[in-house]
């Protein structure tokens, strides 16, 4: 019953609990997140580009930049992620670091809002090693750490210290409730959950029922935040994520760190997402989408990719509606970067939440498309080849009969009408995007 007090506090809560009465369940299922994420979301994250060099000051000139800059395409999120916080606070919750959020997390959020923006935090699952040292009491409720933690298990998959929490106990879903809370009043629109298990990370951890309550955790707050999942989760648990969250990352980290020069590198990880995404399409569309984690495009050189390479990543995310949130320092926007970026045309196929799926994997010179379903087709071609290529789409092959007509929609360029099938001779790693319109 502890459970029903806690969703009753708030008109959020009020609907919750409503609706567990209706379905006779102890935990209902609800669109995530009170229908956020109904598109890709669009914004930038902290983490590829600062790392842990974040501040209140260094946030507030990102988020300047994404207003001035990306604001008016639909980019919308500033995502602080990792390194922000240090220790905990009397309830046994993560807190700021006051070295680099002096005046703590909340104004922050407010100037991020004042620009019409939305603001994103980073934390893991589990009870951090802090609050079970301190056996922290939870908040509103006469039970402690010690009466929720089991020290036997790990909390996440970062081999942090953190224990997990039983959900069979009293006190375990006021503590994530309570967490919830804290995040909701300092203004988080959007939380990013990494070291998430079954799936990538240090250690092995389960965390699907965290997940769960996190979802109805944030549902209780009765404010509308994206819960995003991290990283390379399992797929044999992909109906859970689908159910209880709002996105997920299907693969390891974009960033190469010190194994290459710049923030990435196409061919040890950008390439991998080709052949990672297709099984995952079926899971994704409004409420829910496929994470292939931070875009680099947007600093020139310093992303490691070459400018047709950089097309070429924002053609996969863009076909596949992933979140198109960017990692790099909006700051020192490069201006080529920025064009790519800003392409309204390419953002609509990303925003429209079709994902395609390729016509084959047997080559490098790959065909992806996905049916519209208002009479037209977005078709991606790619050349995954070290050296150039000719690809070609043959409409038969993509459930087309006859002619089309077709527009390139990163030169904004009509094609006329393609008989047939269409060709592209191909640079290294470069690739096409199309609109085509069966005559």
């Amino acid at each position: 019953m502890e459970q029903y007090s806690i969703l009753f506090r708030t008109l959020g809560g009020f609907m919750v609990a409503l609706a567990i009465l209706l379905s006779g369940s102890g935990l209902a299922h609800a669109a995530p997140g009170l229908s956020v994420a109904q598109r890709p979301p669009m914004g930038w994250s902290s983490w590829s580009s600062l790392r842990g060099s974040i501040s209140a000051t260094s946030i507030k000139a990102q988020a300047l930049a994404l207003h001035d800059n990306f604001q008016k395409y639909g980019y919308q999120y500033v995502n602080v992620d990792a390194e922000w916080n240090s220790g905990i606070d009397k309830y046994g919750r993560v807190t700021w670091d006051p070295k680099k959020f002096p005046d703590g997390i909340a104004p922050v959020a407010q100037y991020v809002h004042s620009l019409g923006l939305k603001f994103g935090i980073y934390l893991v699952p589990g009870i951090p090693a802090a609050a079970v040292a301190a056996n922290s009491p939870i908040k509103g409720t006469s039970y402690h750490i010690s009466d929720i933690a089991d020290t036997s298990l790990p909390g996440n998959t970062a081999n942090d210290s953190s224990a997990a929490i039983d959900y069979t106990k009293p006190g375990a879903a006021a503590y994530v409730q309570s967490q919830a809370d804290i995040l909701a009043s300092w203004g988080v629109d959007y939380i990013k959950m990494d070291f998430v298990g079954p799936g990538g990370g240090v250690i092995a951890a389960d965390n699907r029922v965290d997940i769960e309550h996190w979802h109805q955790a944030i549902l209780g707050t009765g404010r509308p935040m994206h819960l995003e999942l991290s990283n390379s989760l399992s797929f044999a648990d992909a109906s859970t994520w689908e159910r209880y969250s709002n996105g997920w990352r299907i693969t390891g980290d974009i960033e190469c760190y010190s194994h290459c020069t710049g923030l990435t590198n196409f061919t040890v990880r950008v390439a991998l997402r080709f052949a990672d995404v297709p099984k995952w399409v079926p899971f994704a569309g409004p409420g829910h989408w496929n994470d292939l984690d931070s875009i680099e495009v947007g600093n020139g050189a310093a992303n490691g990719l070459t400018p047709d390479e950089r097309q070429t990543m924002l053609t996969l995310w863009s076909i596949e509606s992933a979140p198109l949130l960017l990692g790099t320092d909006l700051t020192k926007l490069d201006p080529f970067d920025l064009t790519l970026l800003t392409n309204p045309e390419v953002i609509a196929v990303d925003q429209a939440g079709h994902p395609a799926l390729p016509v084959s994997q047997a080559t490098q010179q790959q065909v992806w498309f996905a049916d519209n379903h208002d009479g037209s087709y977005t078709v991606a071609l790619f050349n995954l080849a070290n050296t150039p290529a000719t690809v070609t789409a043959t409409w038969s092959q993509l459930g087309i009969t006859g002619p089309v007509t077709a527009r390139n929609l990163w030169t904004h360029t009509n094609l006329g009408l393609q008989p047939a099938s269409y060709s592209a001779s191909l640079a290294p790693h470069a690739s096409q995007l199309l609109r085509v319109v069966p005559s």
